[in-house]
């Protein structure tokens, strides 16, 4: 295994996936603990919460690989801990680690629905879907306390504006009301993110997202309420989860899903070491099988960063992967992409129209709730 030693190969603290924090790519000199010196009984580490107060919310990009070009994140970083999470290497930027860094050492964003208000205020804006969870998922644990994401589709409820979301929380069905009135307009879908449907899997792959039973419930849910909803088959590990792709679409179709994407697993820079070190911890006799059908996918390598590829992968069992949900998904009866949304609602809402969406006078104060969380006391 890469650089990884077998003393540092410990199982990670209970709710993280991770127990690593490899060196940033960035930084030449870093701290690595002894492992002879390590404290078993020593506290486990704690979420903590840091403020972003960046002058602008709204992303944009023209990857050829995803379905949008514009994009909003309330968080950077995420609680729920995947080990294969592509967007670990982004805390790196932040002088951070992609290990458990991530997982720990939460980047907010407080004042994200005003500068989202004040976007869609400008003269120069043309509505365009926003993409929520872009990168990290804006239903993450924090987010039942914080309610920024709340705010932020409250804000686009009020302008109109479509919105397209990601996520493997249930905490997403708390947000009906707002979801409901958007869809209402053709404004809203959502995807919800099943990797495996086999619940002792998903504890240790993704520690701290909702089950998959409780993904599938909201699924349920939003049908009901009338938010169009499909799964996200994400990521399909070869050798690991790709087996289960045609139960993860019918279980979905039967709960109300009426699309369906997947994208394979995805490993760049330190996700590689990361997710070969949770491989060897949690299924040591399967690893060298996963491994090697990854690097079937991706040229001979663990990660191929090229467009389009990175995505799809490429190679005999990347097309028999992708046949293989292209059957199962027509078997469920599920389309390949949701409803197209409008734009043709969109306004800017006066003083009135703002009061509809106001938030109630008891929610939370993101200041206290940030330093509760920050606090180190055990």
């Amino acid at each position: 295994m890469s650089e990884l030693s077998d003393a540092r190969r410990s199982s990670p603290p209970r709710g993280r996936g991770s127990s690593l924090n490899p060196p940033n790519r960035f930084i030449p000199i870093h701290y690595e603990e002894d492992p002879a010196r390590l404290d078993p009984d020593a506290p486990k580490p704690r979420t903590q919460l840091f403020e972003d107060r960046s002058a602008s919310i709204i992303t944009t990009n023209d990857s050829p690989d995803v379905g949008f070009t514009h994009s909003l994140n309330p968080y950077r970083g995420c609680e729920h801990g995947c080990s294969y999470c592509y967007a670990r290497p982004f805390h790196e930027y932040l002088g951070l680690s992609a290990g458990l860094d991530f997982e720990t050492k939460i980047i907010v964003k407080p004042e994200a629905p005003e500068l989202l208000r004040k976007e869609l205020k400008k003269p120069s804006w043309r509505p365009v879907m926003l993409a929520l969870s872009g990168v990290t998922d804006a239903y993450q644990p924090i987010e039942r306390q914080l309610q920024i994401t709340r705010k932020c589709l409250k804000v686009l409820a009020e302008f109109r504006n479509p919105v397209g979301i990601v996520t493997k929380n249930h905490l997403v069905t708390r947000d009906l009301d707002v979801l409901q009135e958007l869809a209402s307009q053709r404004a809203a879908h959502v995807f919800i993110s099943i990797t495996t449907l086999d619940t002792k899997l998903a504890r240790v792959l993704e520690p701290r997202a909702s089950t998959p039973e409780a993904r599938l419930t909201a699924i349920r849910e939003l049908r009901s309420a009338g938010v169009p909803v499909g799964v996200m088959v994400a990521p399909v590990i070869p050798g690991m989860t790709d087996h289960e792709i045609p139960a993860i679409l019918q279980a979905a179709a039967d709960a109300g899903a009426g699309f369906a994407a997947h994208v394979l697993l995805r490993l760049p820079f330190a996700v590689k070491d990361l997710f070969e070190h949770w491989l060897r911890t949690h299924f040591p006799e399967k690893a060298d099988k996963v491994l090697h059908r990854v690097r079937a996918i991706r040229g001979g390598a663990l990660n191929d960063a090229r467009f389009v590829c990175r995505m799809r992968g490429e190679g005999a069992l990347a097309q028999a992967i992708r046949d293989q949900f292209r059957i199962h998904r027509q078997r469920a009866g599920l389309m390949p992409s949701p409803p197209e949304l409008s734009t043709g609602a969109f306004r800017v809402p006066g003083p009135l129209q703002r009061t509809l969406f106001d938030g109630l006078s008891d929610e939370p104060s993101i200041e206290r709730i940030m330093a509760e969380a920050s606090d180190p006391r055990p």
